[in-house]
């Protein structure tokens, strides 16, 4: 069989916010409509819609945080297991709604490049 053939496994993309209720879902949904592209979100706060845990992180093959902060509190929690990820700051600030046409933007122009897409 031809490498070309082969499929590839789809890539699978874990966004981060505080609350997992704004800019991690809007992630989420925009991205999981990519081909070859397996999305989920989660938050760092304990109210979290969906809080982070372990098997999230160990599921994502990229972890994208929407700021510094979230980065921070995952490698206080989890600091084993980011050693063999990539976690990808966004610098994008809780200032969003929900699928906010700017946010989409700023979201496709700061995740694309690392999706290859």
């Amino acid at each position: 069989m031809a490498l070309e053939n082969v499929p590839q496994a789809p890539l699978r993309l874990l966004f981060v916010c505080s609350r997992n209720r704004l800019r991690s879902p809007t992630a989420e949904a925009v991205f999981s409509t990519y081909p070859n592209v397996e999305t989920s979100s989660a938050g760092t706060n304990p109210d979290a819609d969906n809080p982070i845990c372990s098997d999230s992180l160990e599921w994502a093959d990229i972890i994208f945080a929407m700021e510094h902060v979230h980065r921070k509190r995952l490698n206080q929690r989890f600091p084993s297991l980011l050693k063999v990820k990539k976690v990808v700051v966004l610098g994008i600030p809780d200032k969003y709604g929900y699928m906010e046409e700017r946010l989409i933007e700023l979201l496709k122009s700061r995740v694309l490049r690392y999706i290859g897409q």
